[in-house]
Parts: structure tokens; sequence; C-alpha cells
């Protein structure tokens, strides 16, 4: 190799990517590599750690030799490691054979070390590449010394499973492009690129009940009697009575996308905070960095702020149209000084920004763009991660996630002030404590609404709770919520489990909650104490992607009992046998589910077959079970996601309990036990 070329390669590193530590390992003429140290090779991954979308551990020698590996060090919560996805995304695409990107999970808060919350947001982020739980941060301080000490950080290994470098914080697309692009062609030179592909397995898709995806905020509308629900991971707004809960309208067409125009066409990203006034809605487009301006009667979209570009630049006034915005995530309209005023929780650079609305221009007003928890003017503090908004008594309240606290900005005074959480400038104290500022402690808040009595509704997001600010105190107490790793149940105040709440709002004694990992809205009755859960009667109306998504199943409460079977001792085995409708099919993403139990005189089922997840499952499926001589009755609790594809294709859940006795004696058949389903027609599906 030449020397020119090795100079200009090791450029790529140096200059374009940036890399924190460059491996000097150099040819025989001194000439700098690209190529990994041979002395330091990279370390392979604790055996005792959770991989997520892959069906075992990966290792360097075994699995990704001949791979060029970015490791992803990253946290859920973390804006900048969120801006990162679509990067990453883009490069696994380009690069689909050679490259192999591995999501190293090191938590910043508990409630991110759980291997299941990791799993949901796996699925929320669409990641498509193996992610590892690393919440001990075994893999983090394996390469601490090598440069991993911020999220995000990316360390780049060769072929030969040699350490490159690493580089924190954002890097820009082209960057990695031009890295992986010359490693791709030097090693394919030499013969060493391995493009069979690693075995993926995606986790299986969530499909739940109801019929929402990672709902992210909430806005109950009193003055029209509609309730507003950004059903983010659907890419669309939900509109249904305030009462009923009937769904009434749907704006956008629910593929990830850019578009304004009418309703059935209009496209978002990722949409999070709303502000309705009137026939008028104001939306955080967030992942498409934009403002969109909704107009309800009309029913056409406008963006009215924002490129459509992640811009970084935290000090800039301009048209509102021709400013980069940068992750905004939440709205709230207010009147300032006699103006029309939009606030906007701008996540990216943490800070709040403004946009006047009758003028068009658009600038930041409160935050330095330093991440941090700082009180004082408006240009001093130091905000992190703004993802809530609430105005009232010409005070905003803004939730600021990444520091774990709820501030004020208070415009008589012109100052920010911490009104919840901690007082210090540290974004690691946070945790679970009822009380006074600075006693007080939260967990990663993304919600915040006021209540008829001046009171403030605070999403813990990650103490899946539900807390109350007096504002004249300070003081801070939980109203609901069992908090820990989160859960989903209904009923009193004091049993109720939501699972990472997101969006608040208040209306007509009510607290609506988007409880986001748990795809639902669900509503406080603050005069009776009691948690439900919305459920839409009409659930038809729901379309995503051609598919609705029916919520009432068609089999609900269903329990059959079947006839009395006389089977001989031994192994054996239950086989299951689906039938479904014709022009129907099991759904191919959704996880098949049955749980099996018995009394245990006659039949035994080993503890890993009594649970089934599945995805698409072959059919019948074969359960292995003992049988011994006497009587016992197997029962089964089965849930069948199920589909009719093509031209307004519904989707459809069969969920029931079966009961099969079995008599087990010497003259019995030498046969399984054998549960048949028949999955009728839903009534729903002749009309379409």
């Amino acid at each position: 190799m030449c020397r020119t070329r090795w100079i200009l390669i090791s450029l790529v590193l140096v200059v374009v990517l940036g890399m924190t530590a460059v491996a000097p390992a150099l040819a025989q003429d001194n000439a700098p590599s690209f190529m990994g140290n041979p002395d330091v090779p990279a370390p392979e991954f604790p055996a005792d750690l959770d991989w997520l979308n892959v069906p075992h551990g990966l290792s360097f020698e075994e699995d990704l030799r001949g791979k060029i590996v970015v490791l992803d060090f990253w946290t859920y919560g973390c804006i900048n490691c969120i801006h990162m996805i679509p990067i990453l995304r883009q490069l696994e695409e380009k690069y689909a054979d050679e490259l192999v990107v591995i999501g190293v999970h090191s938590a910043k808060f508990a409630n991110e070390g759980n291997t299941d919350n990791i799993r949901q947001i796996v699925q929320r982020y669409e990641l498509r590449h193996p992610v590892i739980n690393d919440s001990e941060f075994e893999v983090w301080n394996t390469y601490r010394p090598l440069g991993v000490n911020a999220w995000p950080t990316f360390v780049v290994i060769d072929p030969r499973g040699n350490y490159l470098g690493a580089q924190s914080g954002e890097v820009p697309f082209d960057a990695f492009d031009r890295l992986i692009n010359a490693m791709v062609n030097e090693f394919d030179a030499l013969g060493e690129i391995n493009r069979e592909p690693i075995d993926i397995q995606l986790e299986a898709a969530i499909v739940p009940d109801q019929v929402l995806a990672f709902p992210g905020k909430v806005v109950a509308d009193e003055a029209s009697n509609r309730l507003f629900i950004a059903d983010s991971n659907h890419n669309r707004i939900i509109i249904s009575d305030l009462d009923t809960y009937e769904v009434l309208d749907i704006i956008g067409e629910g593929t990830k996308g850019l578009r304004d125009g009418p309703f059935e066409t209009a496209q978002f990203n990722k949409p999070q905070g709303m502000f309705v006034d009137g026939s008028t809605m104001y939306l955080a487009d967030t992942e498409n960095h934009v403002i969109r301006q909704i107009d309800l009667e009309a029913r056409e979209v406008t963006t009215i702020a924002g490129t459509g570009e992640q811009v970084y630049s935290r000090f800039v006034v301009g048209p509102a149209r021709e400013v980069g915005l940068n992750s905004p995530w939440d709205v709230e309209l207010a009147e300032l000084n006699g103006e029309r005023v939009l606030f906007i929780a701008m996540a990216g650079p943490h800070q709040l920004w403004q946009l006047f609305l009758d003028e068009g221009i658009v600038s930041p007003i409160v935050g330095s763009g330093i991440e941090g928890l700082q009180d004082g003017g408006f240009g001093d503090a130091q905000l992190a991660q703004p993802s809530g908004l609430y105005f009232a008594d010409n005070k905003l309240y803004f939730a600021d996630s990444e520091s774990s606290s709820l501030r004020v900005v208070d415009f008589d005074v012109r100052e920010v002030r911490t009104v919840a959480g901690p007082v210090t400038n540290n974004l690691f104290d946070f945790g679970d404590v009822d009380g006074p500022v600075g006693t007080s402690r939260l967990q990663h808040v993304l919600g915040v609404t006021g209540g008829p009595n001046g009171e403030i509704f605070i999403a813990d997001t990650y103490n899946s709770k539900i807390k109350m600010l007096d504002p004249l105190t300070n003081i801070t107490t939980t109203l609901t919520g069992q908090g820990g790793t989160g859960g989903f149940l209904d009923g009193a105040l004091d049993v109720a489990e939501f699972d990472e709440p997101g969006g608040l709002s208040y209306a007509d004694g009510r607290l609506f909650i988007a409880d986001t990992n748990n795809h639902a809205i669900r509503v406080i009755d603050l005069a009776s104490n009691e948690v439900s859960t919305v459920t839409f009667p009409n659930p038809e109306r729901l379309v995503v992607n051609d598919f609705a998504i029916i919520g009432g199943n068609s089999a609900l409460g269903v329990e059959i009992m079947l006839d009395e079977q006389t089977l001989s001792p031994g192994e054996s085995e239950i086989l299951l046998e689906i039938n479904l409708p014709e022009g129907f099919q099991l759904n191919d993403t959704a996880p098949f589910t049955a749980t099996w139990s018995s009394n245990g005189e006659a039949i035994t089922i080993a503890e890993e077959n009594a649970t089934q997840r599945i995805v698409h499952p072959e059919v019948p499926l074969h359960i292995p079970v003992s049988l011994s001589e006497g009587s016992d009755v197997l029962h089964g609790d089965l849930t069948i996601y199920y589909c009719r594809y093509g031209e307004n294709g519904l989707c459809f859940i069969d969920e029931l309990s079966v009961d099969a006795p079995v008599t087990v004696s010497a003259d019995g058949a030498a046969a399984p036990i054998s549960i048949v389903r028949d999955v009728p027609l839903p009534p729903i599906a002749s009309g379409f």
C-alpha cells in the first residue's frame, strides 16, 4: 500500500470522525494505518449478559470475525443517543453485509437497567441490531480505558477483532460513512471481509389488547369534548369523544414521513406533545424536528416551524420555516405581553424556545444550551432535556427529564426555579422520594399538567408513578402508581399500576394519562379515586397501514370444556390445532401465547414447556407432557393473533381458556391430548 493512501485513510479517522483514540499500527514504511492495533484486541463480552435481537450472545472470535463492528454505548432516555439511531440505521442499510452494530445499553437510571424495559425500548426505537443489557457496566468498564466515558460513545472494531478507536457524542453520517467505506475497501483487498449475515432474531412484536403503540402524549379538550392522543409509534393522532371514547377522526396515514396536507395523507415521525386552541392544534413532530399546525375543521396539516432537518444551532432567531429545530418534545400556547406565543420544549439542545405565531418568528428563550441543573436567569439557566410543558399564572412549568426534576419559568421575575426534585447540579441525583424540593426525588419525568385547584400533576415516568406538587409549598406527594419496573392494573389509587407514563392532561374532574409502555390511555377519576383504561367502542376505525387491530377480542371471556379423553400412561404431548376462518392467517409479527397447567395428579408439564410465546407458530403445536395413571384436567390459556390480509385488512385477537379432562389408564389410547380450536369468523369482519 502506498504511503499516500495510508495518510489519507488516517485522516478519515483523525480529522473527519475525530476519534479520541486511534490505534497507531504502522506499516513497514512507518505510515499510519486505519487497521486496529494487534496489541489491543477487542475485549470479549462477559458471558452472563442478556442479549436482545439475537438467539445467543456474540463473540468477536466466533461470530464477528471478518465484520466491521461498531459498539454503541447508550442509555435509552438520552436524547443524544436517540439522535444517533437513524444514523446507525442508515449505516446498517448501506453496509448490510459488512457492518454489525451492537448496542451496549449501560443504564443511567435504575429503571433503564431492566431487560424487559430495554426490550420494549428496542421495539419502540425500532432497533434491528443486537443489544446487550450492560446494567452493571461490565462492558463499559472493560472499554473505559479505551475511551468510553459518556453517552453515546462509539467504538470501532476492525474485521480482525482489533480495537481501532472511540468517539463520544453525536457523529455525523458522512464521517462514519467515509470511515467504514475506507475499511471495507482495504479489508476487501485483503480478502478479509465476511459477508455472511449474523443470525438476527428480532424481539417479538408487541401487539397489546389496546390499539395504540407507545402513545407519548394526550390532550383532553373540555371545550370541544374531545380527546387527542399522540399514537407515537403509529405516527398519527387519534381524536375521540371525551366521554364515550368513540373514535371521531384520525390524523395521518400511519407511515413515517414528513408530508403536509389532508388528514388521510399527512405524515408524521414519532409525534409527541400537542396543544389544542379551538379548531387549531399545534403539534411537536419530534423526529421530523418540526412544529405542525393542524386545522381541525378543514382537516389540513401544515408545517409552521423547522426545516425537517435536525440542526444543532442554539442561538438563532429567524423565520420559523427557515430555522432548523432539534427534537421538539412538547408545545404550550400562552399569551405573553399581549402576543400569542407557542412555547417549545426543545429536548435536543436542552432549551425552551418560543414561536411568535403572529409574526412567524422562532427563537430560544430559556437555557444556555449546556446540559445541567442550574437555576437563575433565562440565559444562564442550565436545562437537561425538557420534555413536558404547562403554563399557568404567568409561569411555564417544564418536566426536565434528564435532571429528574420539575422546574418553572417565572415570567414575573424572569428566572428559572426548581420546584420538585434535587437542587444540586448533579444529573445522577434521582430516586423516588416524596417531600419538599431538595428532598423529593423523581426519575426521568416526561409530563406535567395542572389540576382544578392549582395543583400540578407530574408524570414521574421511570418510577411509573403519577405525583402531585403543591405549588405553594413545593411539596411533592405520590398520587398513584406502585412504581418499580412498571405494571398494568386498574382500580383504586393505592393499587393501580402504570408503565413509564409520558403525558398528562386534565379535564372535567379526570386526569388522562398516556401510559406509554402499556400502549394505553389511563384515566383517574379524581372524585372516586379510581383508575380505568380507555376502550374504544369502534376500534375498526383505527386502521394502521391497511390493518385494523381489533381491541375487542373475538373470543374474550370464552371458556371451553372439551370431552373427556382416556389415554395410556407414558411420555405424550398436547397436540393443539388452530383452524382459522377462510381468508385469514396467523399474524406473522405478533406472538401466539399459551400457558398450560394441571392438578399434577395425572399430567406432568415440565416448567420449560408450561409457557409458549411464538411468533407465527407452525401448527399444529406439539407440547411434551408426561402421563401417569389417574384423573386430571389440563387447563390452557390461549391468545391467538390472526389477520385477513389484502385491502382493508383486519387483525384480531382470539383469547380463550380451555379445559381438557383426561383419564389415564393402562387400557387407554396411546394418543396425545388433542385440542382443536376452530376460530370463528369475527362478526365485524363481515362489514368490510
